[in-house]
């Protein structure tokens, strides 16, 4: 599969991983690994970055946007910025080393 994406969208892909309790149990069940993604990426380019950078095998890519939320601090009111999540689902002995 010959891939014209640069290796510098590959990083600019994948921003960080999400630990979160939700994340680790999704981990443990059905080895799948969720990252926080940018809003213009989609299931194609995940799961070329992801097979790219950690040289795994992508079984499947789900998506959701979150939304944003209203947030009070004193008299300044902002919203959290919105982002895309991707649940990465791995084939079967295949892991990401997140630290």
């Amino acid at each position: 599969m010959a891939s014209s994406i640069s290796l510098d969208r590959f990083y600019s892909i994948i921003q960080k991983p999400i630990i979160s309790e939700k994340a680790t149990d999704d981990t443990a069940g059905r080895n799948a690994y969720h990252f926080r993604v940018p809003i213009d990426a989609n299931k194609v380019e995940i799961r070329q970055a992801i097979e790219k950078l950690f040289t795994v095998k992508v079984r499947s890519v789900n998506t959701a946007r979150t939304h944003t939320k209203v947030r009070r601090r004193g008299h300044s009111v902002g919203t959290t910025p919105l982002y895309k999540r991707a649940m990465v689902t791995l084939a079967p002995g295949n892991t990401i080393e997140i630290l």
